[in-house]
């Protein structure tokens, strides 16, 4: 689904140099180089690792703050399954850059195709490797990803670090295995990643830790046409504003046996967008069209 290139290494911890990681159309292979470009550009960083465009969603929602450098052009983090045999195909790295396990070390030898991007649909951002688009809403930003889509708003200083830059609210999605969370169903899948999301939004350093939460829902739903599950969280900060955490898992559009995981967080705050702004969202999800204008077959 997601065409062979360069793309920002998902193993890579954020120490030393950022670096690119060949895939081949399938994989992710054994081959890596040195990110070009790589600090230009300040993005943002969400708790699962994965930029997409220039927002690099590591926490979702409150807890995103700037962190690493984005590599420009609108190029995606991404993140999948260890990498495998290296590619075969025309362009594709000759195999003199092999990654040695040691993150930044790649010699940047390896050439390849631009990793392509899919089509832009007015209104709405693309995950194209979990077939879905999220509606954008007003003020927000959006961004579309080859894995992997987001939304944010409300940039500010972190509460536990000034230093750094959080968000008011954000919603981001990528194939369950791309998270590398495991679970037979939505439900359990759902219930097992609230509590990674909730540490990730809003533990550590930019709002301190967790000091207690409440369940305020965790029941079945429909998104994109599927049955899924969701999970809402009420978390208390030890710093800054308290902030809502939901993860919503669904099987994707293009493939019943794929899991999507949409990963938000909003804080509580005058400043933060109201809840029904989520639903909103997880009410205008759909799968993905990438036909020219947007107006294409389903993915």
């Amino acid at each position: 689904m997601t065409p062979p290139g360069w793309h920002p290494d998902p193993g890579h911890s954020g120490k030393g140099p950022a670096q690119e990681r060949w895939w081949d159309g399938a994989q992710w292979t054994g081959h890596v180089r040195a990110s070009p470009g790589a600090a230009r550009r300040r993005g943002i960083r969400i708790g699962v690792g994965v930029t997409v465009g220039v927002v690099v969603l590591a926490a979702i929602g409150g807890g995103v703050y700037l962190l690493g450098e984005d590599r420009g052009g609108g190029k995606p983090d991404t993140a999948a399954s260890s990498p495998s045999a290296a590619p075969e195909l025309p362009g594709a790295p000759d195999g003199g850059n092999k990654d040695d396990g040691q993150d930044g070390e790649g010699n940047g030898e390896g050439q390849g195709p631009e990793q392509q991007l899919p089509p832009t649909e007015p209104g709405f951002a693309t995950d194209l490797a979990g077939g879905i688009s999220m509606p954008v809403p007003k003020g927000w930003k959006g961004t579309s990803g080859a894995v992997g889509a987001g939304l944010t708003t409300g940039e500010h200083a972190c509460p536990g670090d000034t230093a750094e830059t959080c968000v008011r609210g954000g919603v981001f999605s990528a194939p369950a295995a791309a998270m590398k969370l495991t679970a037979g169903t939505p439900e359990e899948a759902a219930k097992k990643d609230i509590t990674v999301n909730a540490k990730e939004s809003y533990g550590g350093k930019s709002y301190g830790k967790i000091t207690s939460h409440e369940e305020l829902k965790s029941e079945a739903v429909t998104v994109a046409g599927g049955k899924g599950y969701v999970v809402r969280w009420k978390v208390v900060t030890e710093k800054g504003d308290d902030g809502y955490v939901e993860s919503l898992v669904f099987p994707s559009p293009v493939s019943k046996n794929m899991l999507v995981v949409v990963r938000s967080g909003f804080d509580i705050s005058k400043d933060a967008p109201k809840l029904s702004v989520l639903d909103e969202i997880t009410g205008g999800i759909k799968a993905a069209s990438v036909g020219e204008g947007g107006t294409g077959g389903e993915v």
